[in-house]
């Protein structure tokens, strides 16, 4: 980071000297030569004190434009299957993610981030991904553009999925089948806000999905040297312009799933469309969101041209930092060789000893178009961002 830093004068300081110069002028139309002389002197002490302050910090390597932050979860599942009896009795410290942000000036910003999944990578069991890094520039005070690897803006957890920021252990079931979260791709985005409406939108470019069986949450390329034969285009609106009340649509589309390669059951052309409503009011929150692909191709099923899904969730925080939730939700995908048709509803609680960090209970049960698929059980955890 050094190579980057300014030397000499910084605007910092060339400001506060400009300030000195303007006072000593005006001061000098109303005091004494001596009295203006030790002032001089005084805020010429002051001046090189901060001066070597700076020094000091640029020497040091320290620079208040660099910011580190991150977050993590440990998860806990006891889960069975009635109709097989299979269990899951499973600890996992499931995320582990640190971004570093850089502000180059005030129009022109960096900002990355690095999760490591599943606590191993080389010894397998998880992995290592590259889940951002783009440099966002303002074109003015309204509009701003980015270029590099960004999350893609569908759902609510897609942007916004550190634990203390969402009730239950595990993501919801549709933004994880339907809405593959956490989704993220290469491209170009527009993003800003229509004048002082309250709403906002953003406008992007960027890799597709890669499936030739329309499984959607595989589909993701995660930037990898991603085949980019055929690019995906998201708009998103918006609007917050009612205290505590939030109403978004995305749209995107994309030509062929399967990136021009041939299959059996080539996919082609698809198109995704969500939306949701989050509404607060003192302690309670509803969310509800809906998220549906259509998708054609050549000798697909009906389950996999369609894949749909939703859930309701209301929360009560009790006292400040303990909250309950119950959230009911359906989801229909196709999971690479069957179409599956699941319902899940969860009760639980979130406890916040502080507000960057959460520790969480619930309670889930399922059932299936084949029960095989349904699972019920609890979910316990601990998350943290900062």
């Amino acid at each position: 980071m050094t190579g980057t830093l300014m030397t000499g004068v910084t605007p910092r300081s060339s400001s506060l000297a400009m300030a000195i110069s303007l006072i000593l002028a005006g001061s000098s139309m109303t005091v004494s030569a001596q009295d203006q002389n030790e002032r001089i002197d005084r805020l010429e002490s002051r001046l090189n004190a901060m001066a070597d302050a700076l020094e000091e910090q640029r020497s040091s390597g320290t620079d208040d434009r660099f910011s580190v932050g991150g977050y993590g979860e440990l998860h806990y599942n006891n889960l069975e299957n009635d109709a097989t009896g299979a269990k899951k009795k499973e600890l996992d410290f499931h995320r582990f993610v640190v971004d570093f942000a850089y502000e180059y000036t005030d129009d022109i910003r960096f900002f990355s981030e690095v999760e490591l999944e599943h606590a191993l990578a080389d010894g397998k069991k998880g992995e290592v991904e590259l889940e951002q890094a783009y440099v966002e520039f303002d074109l003015n005070e309204q509009h701003r553009a980015k270029g590099g690897v960004f999350l893609v803006p569908v759902g609510i957890l897609n942007e916004t999925h550190e634990p203390p920021t969402f009730y239950g252990v595990e993501r919801n079931p549709v933004e994880k089948r339907i809405i593959p979260t956490t989704w993220w791709a290469a491209g170009g985005m527009l993003s800003g806000e229509l004048g002082s409406s309250g709403f906002s939108y953003d406008a992007g470019v960027h890799e597709g999905l890669l499936t030739q069986d329309a499984v959607i949450r595989d589909g993701r390329q995660k930037s990898a040297k991603a085949n980019a034969a055929n690019l995906a285009y998201t708009g998103r609106l918006k609007y917050t312009g009612t205290l505590g009340l939030e109403v978004a649509g995305t749209l995107q589309y994309q030509s062929d799933l399967s990136q021009d390669l041939t299959g059996a059951n080539k996919t082609e052309d698809a198109t995704l469309f969500s939306g949701h409503a989050i509404w607060s009011r003192g302690p309670f929150e509803f969310r509800g969101l809906y998220a549906v692909w259509n998708v054609n191709g050549d000798n697909l099923d009906s389950d996999q041209e369609t894949q749909q899904g939703g859930y309701a969730e209301a929360s009560y925080r009790l006292i400040n930092n303990l909250g309950v939730f119950v959230r009911q939700s359906n989801t229909q995908y196709w999971d690479g060789s069957n179409g599956r048709d699941v319902d899940q509803t969860s009760i639980g609680v979130n406890y916040w000893p502080h507000p960057d960090v959460a520790l969480k209970f619930d309670i889930q049960r399922e059932s299936a178009d084949n029960d095989a698929n349904a699972a019920d059980g609890f979910n316990a955890g601990i998350g943290y961002q900062f």
